[in-house]
């Protein structure tokens, strides 16, 4: 008899509420993978959009008419309990952690890529390390384009959008490297975002960022998206850099429109580059150095038992969620 497990699936295209618990075959690792039995995964907005299928755009590479990743959940900590063949760096009973390009974490086993994979420092909880791999990656990275931190100084730097996943990493890394933050976000995060490293807060929602000193930062972060781009671009010094991290757009090219808008606004001295994150296990393991040595605190909103993945995923899709969901392995 085929060896089963329990994975949250949906095979159509559509809201959370379809998604449902099954039995699966069990995952075999091919070559250079190895299989984990997941501790802990952490949502992302990006599980909501490949969950609908949004935009459209996205569709060719992730299943026209249904979804190729039915399971959601990419960022993932689990326990080595199968090597494929070839496998370098990974073993039998190590605790590791990392990125799943296209999800499936929402299962009891899922097969990884070895080389994506880093192993879990003593001490770091599963629930915490699940945080990292496409949330702090992201914001790391964003940082790493905005140039924060890598010419030294004291860089004044904005976040919009600073009270979700993404944002309050960005916040806490942008400080720790040296940088005056600000941030915008819901009046009712203020205080947690200030707590975690922001000199000044505001809702760009109530205090309009015209109303900013132009040229003030010397980068922007931007996880919030639905800001007209030149607005961005006035606020900061010439050489400076606006991130565009939101995959904000219309339901069929998403976020294309705005990032060609971007191209042709960059054609002077102050720059607007869209993320395209990709899994980093160098960056995914200094974060975990981060979190080891106290330094770097990820912000859990709640964190839910397996059986209530399928309400995880729902609140996740409600939106205006603080910080990060996890869900914790069987």
């Amino acid at each position: 008899m085929t060896a089963r497990m329990a994975a949250w699936r949906r095979e159509t295209y559509g809201p959370a509420d379809g998604v449902a618990l099954e039995r699966l075959p069990l995952p075999q690792p091919h070559h250079g993978e190895v299989l984990l039995r997941v501790r802990a995964t952490a949502l992302n907005a990006g599980d909501v959009r490949l969950l609908l299928g949004d935009p459209l755009l996205v569709r060719p590479a992730f299943g026209l008419t249904r979804p190729k990743h039915p399971v959601r959940g990419m960022e993932v900590v689990g326990t080595v309990v199968g090597v494929g063949p070839d496998v370098v760096g990974a073993e039998l009973d190590e605790h590791v952690v990392g990125e799943l390009v296209g999800g499936g974490g929402l299962a009891e086993y899922v097969r990884v890529p070895a080389a994506r994979l880093v192993p879990l420092p003593p001490g770091v909880e599963p629930e915490v390390a699940a945080t990292l791999p496409v949330a702090g990656g992201t914001a790391w990275q964003a940082l790493d384009l905005g140039g924060v931190g890598l010419h030294g100084g004291t860089p004044r730097v904005l976040v919009i959008g600073a009270s979700g996943g993404v944002g309050t990493f960005a916040v806490q890394l942008a400080a720790l490297r040296g940088a005056e933050v600000w941030a915008s976000c819901r009046d009712r995060n203020q205080p947690l975002i200030e707590r975690l490293g922001a000199v000044h807060t505001f809702d760009h929602r109530v205090t309009p960022l015209r109303e900013l000193p132009a040229g003030h930062f010397d980068a922007i972060i931007d996880v919030a998206g639905g800001i007209p781009l030149r607005q961005l671009q006035r606020l900061v010094v010439p050489g400076g850099r606006v991130v565009l991290v939101t995959g904000d757009g219309g339901p069929v090219l998403g976020p294309i429109p705005r990032m060609l808008r971007a191209v042709v606004l960059s054609l002077g001295s102050r720059r607007i580059r869209p993320l395209a994150a990709t899994p980093r296990p160098e960056v995914l393991a200094r974060l975990l150095e981060l979190v080891a040595d106290g330094s770097l605190v990820p912000v859990i909103a709640e964190t839910y038992d397996f059986a209530g993945a399928g309400a995880a995923l729902a609140r996740l899709q409600e939106g205006h969620v603080v910080g990060k969901l996890v869900v914790r392995g069987t």
